[in-house]
């Protein structure tokens, strides 16, 4: 399979590594172009891209940059690319990186935002563990303790095309709903960066209230924030 993505950090170069060890074709991009990019891509396999080769080639597109950098987007990136292309967002908000973002903080779902400024659906995933964990914590398929990852998105479809993505790189896919529920697993929320198995994930979704989003959110922006300071 061809997988196109768009960000290099931690996250996106983590799956970039990963999918080509299982043999898929990936095409990874930055906003800094290819050439920035020539050192990782060959050490792990992958094709340095710009982000249009890498949104216009692919059947699996994800997006793993910070919210604040979907703005920076080309807003006709996903021109011309056909409706069965899935389109995953990896990201998470965090206002000490990425600035106030209005429509987020009034209550918009994080990716149900992200899709909006797309203009395309979006699976969300990958987003509620960190890079080392998703590195070396994939497990064969009915071992003790694999751990487990939400995936909400719309349509069904493309979200059964992800879940079975997710299974491939060693980890158990829990059909977390549409696109609407995924403020579940946004970051501070009880199955974030937890990894958990499917039974203990499956409760803590379902744990989740809809009235603390504001707390989680605080909470989980407070303890990243020293790190985000760090990275400037």
């Amino acid at each position: 399979m061809t997988v196109g993505i768009i960000g290099a950090g931690n996250i996106g170069g983590t799956l970039a590594r990963l999918l080509v060890a299982r043999g898929h074709d990936v095409a990874l991009a930055n906003s800094r172009g290819p050439n920035t990019l020539r050192d990782l891509a060959g050490e792990i396999g992958a094709r340095p891209a710009t982000i249009k080769e890498a949104a216009r080639t692919a059947e699996i597109v994800i997006l793993a940059v910070p919210e604040r950098a979907v703005t920076q987007l080309p807003d006709d990136l996903f021109s011309g690319v056909p409706d069965d292309v899935v389109v995953i967002d990896a990201g998470n908000y965090y206002s000490a990186r990425d600035g106030r973002i209005a429509a987020i903080e009034e209550g918009q779902v994080e990716s149900a935002w992200v899709a909006e400024q797309l203009g395309r659906p979006v699976v969300k995933v990958f987003n509620n563990i960190i890079s080392t964990s998703l590195l070396e914590n994939g497990r064969p398929k009915g071992a003790a303790g694999r751990i487990a990852l939400p995936v909400s998105g719309d349509p069904p479809a493309g979200r059964v095309k992800v879940m079975r993505l997710v299974e491939e790189l060693g980890f158990d896919a829990v059909d977390a709903g549409s696109l609407a529920e995924s403020w579940r697993q946004q970051p501070g929320t009880p199955a974030y960066i937890q990894d958990f198995d499917a039974p203990r994930l499956e409760t803590a979704l379902a744990a989740a209230e809809r009235s603390r989003i504001p707390e989680y959110r605080s909470a989980a922006n407070d303890a990243a924030s020293a790190y985000f300071h760090r990275r400037r």
